[in-house]
């Protein structure tokens, strides 16, 4: 138990980020599907891209919290700033995830369900990298 918990202390940032990332994927995924087994049409290029913004919308509110709360351990006073650049970051990721799903659904008619998911490994990637690198770099003012 205790080689479990120095490797934990060890890779702690880590393994929250991933069990944060797991958490906001569920939560991204949960509004995508609702919206596109209920109310939108993923075939339509508009209703994929809308469900993918709500999806967004949702899954950012979230891990903002949670990334700073207990990923990062964020004491920052400077919410506002920190939240912006949050925000900015999440914003290129989610170019490259509209990018990503237009090209491989709407162009090369890939089942939606099956290019969210792998969509979501590289944007949870991604998200990491610039919270790490430019967001949350001063994690304990």
């Amino acid at each position: 138990m205790d080689k479990i918990k120095e490797l934990y202390l060890k890779y702690k940032e880590i393994i929250n980020y991933l069990i944060v990332g797991v958490l906001t994927t569920v939560v991204s995924l949960t509004v995508y599907y609702g919206l596109v087994l209920t109310v939108l049409n993923p075939r339509n290029p508009i209703q994929l891209q809308a469900a993918n913004i709500a999806s967004w919308i949702c899954a950012v509110a979230f891990a903002y919290w949670a990334n700073r709360k207990f990923v990062f351990e964020s004491k920052s006073k400077e919410i506002v700033k920190e939240a912006g650049a949050f925000v900015t970051a999440r914003v290129g990721t989610l170019v490259m995830d509209m990018v990503f799903m237009f090209v491989t659904v709407s162009l090369f008619g890939m089942n939606d369900k099956v290019a969210k998911l792998l969509d979501q490994v590289m944007v949870t990637i991604a998200n990491y990298v610039f919270s790490k690198l430019f967001v949350f770099k001063d994690k304990k003012e």
